[in-house]
């Protein structure tokens, strides 16, 4: 069996959806001739724990940790000892909203001497030590996955110290995120990351991206061939569930959900103004509508939708295992999905967008109509994207469902989503794995 070196920040016990990726990968690349052994931090940063996605782990999978030295233990201090909440040092530290000077100041020092990212001081270390590891127990092929952007650097310098091929795994995009712009970095900081983006696309041996869009803007960059391997859903996520009561009727709560991370800057304002609109017009609907977040959610959240006179129907669960959110999905009647309020999420995939169509339940997007989440739920017909301003689009559908709802027959068509399984995705990943290594041997790019 070929084995693959996966160099990744993020790794269970740590959750949220960074993590399930390659999570999955690993799981299912064994079956496809391909033993990954995941380098990964012994002390990462974690915003949440969820030790449920071990079990994903295949037995005997190769895990190896070294110690990583980061500032943003020291960033958060600063910030916490500088009066700010919890939520807003780690939910969302990099917005758009407006910053306190000590937010600005810390921002400053993150984005101009932390290079590419806060992770930068693990990048060296790293690199001597899996050289040194690599010539006791060999492997076929690099991979790196980002963000963090520091796991492309390890990559592409141990790519260079060892001549083996290696493949960087685009999460998210580098400078087209929509953050990079809120970084406080000087034009200088900015060219730096311009270019070393580019050293990575040039150097790598494959490149992958998530999303067509980031896949068409990285390919309009390099030579190296762009590959699209989206995230995806588990079906073993999914069974058969027993009767959730989702489909509805006139005795059951009309449940509108929201799982995963929650920040203030895809806070859908216009959505709680028009679910208080509805409830002040229909009593029935008041008393049936039910709102659950479960993740992380920024207070200013909590805050509007207690503004708009719905906090009795408000059911904050915080982060919890994947398989409770997993059970959310399935028995809710309306999945939300509110876009960052940045003209770069257009080209954004959210990875929760794929369980979310795997639970079988309509979808409400807010964000543009026109990007890449709007393109696979129309191909897949499980729902709609509706700007964050578009008023009668938003109420219609959310009226639609309702009234389908009511009837008892609030479905949703089945849509053409097989091809993102994780099963699926891995066996095209596996492919890659192959021809990058067949090139590489044959002395091809």
């Amino acid at each position: 069996m070929k084995r693959v070196l996966v160099i990744t920040y993020y790794w269970p016990p740590t959750g949220g959806s960074g993590v399930q990726r390659w999570v999955k990968f690993a799981k299912y690349l064994p079956s496809e001739g391909w033993q990954p052994v995941i380098y990964t931090p012994e002390n990462p940063e974690q915003l949440a724990v969820d030790h449920s996605l071990e079990a994903d782990i295949p037995e005997g999978t190769e895990i190896i940790k070294t110690r990583i030295t980061e500032p943003y233990e020291l960033y958060k201090k600063f910030l916490r000892r500088s009066g700010h909440s919890k939520e807003a040092v780690e939910v969302n530290p990099v917005n758009a909203q407006n910053k306190s000077f000590a937010q600005k100041a810390a921002m400053w020092v993150r984005g101009n001497l932390f290079r590419p990212d806060p992770r930068c001081l693990w990048i060296r270390p790293s690199v001597k030590f899996l050289k040194k590891y690599l010539e006791e127990h060999p492997v076929d092929l690099i991979v790196s996955t980002g963000p963090p952007q520091s796991m492309h650097m390890i990559g592409r310098l141990l790519s260079r110290e060892t001549g083996l091929p290696w493949i960087a795994d685009f999460r998210d995009p580098w400078t087209k995120i929509f953050y990079f712009k809120h970084l406080s970095m000087t034009k200088a900081t900015e060219r730096w990351h311009q270019k070393m983006e580019r050293k990575v696309l040039d150097e790598a041996s494959a490149v992958v991206a998530v999303s067509p869009l980031v896949q068409q803007e990285f390919q309009s960059m390099t030579r190296t061939h762009v590959e699209l391997i989206t995230n995806g859903y588990d079906e073993c996520d999914f069974p058969d569930m027993k009767d959730t009561g989702a489909t509805g009727g006139p005795d059951k709560d009309f449940v509108i959900t929201h799982t995963g991370l929650f920040a203030a800057d895809g806070n859908p304002t216009l959505l709680w103004d028009v679910l208080s609109e509805m409830c002040a017009e229909d009593p029935a609907f008041k008393k049936a509508l039910k709102i659950r977040l479960i993740g992380k959610t920024d207070t200013q959240i909590l805050e509007a939708i207690t503004e708009s006179g719905l906090k009795d129907n408000l059911t904050d669960l915080g982060y919890q295992p994947h398989g409770t959110a997993v059970e959310e999905q399935r028995s809710a009647s309306i999945l939300i999905l509110p876009l960052r309020k940045e003209p770069e999420y257009k080209a954004v995939l959210p990875g929760k967008l794929f369980e979310y169509l795997a639970s079988g339940r309509p979808v409400l997007g807010i964000g543009q109509p026109d990007g890449a989440m709007s393109m696979i739920l129309n191909k897949t017909n499980t729902g709609v994207v509706v700007d964050w301003e578009d008023k009668i689009s938003m109420k219609k559908y959310i009226d639609d469902c309702w009234k389908a709802h009511f009837d008892g027959n609030l479905t949703i068509n089945d849509g053409e989503i097989a091809t993102f399984t994780r099963r699926n995705l891995t066996r095209q990943m596996a492919e890659l794995f192959d021809k990058v290594t067949e090139n590489s041997s044959s002395g091809k790019r």
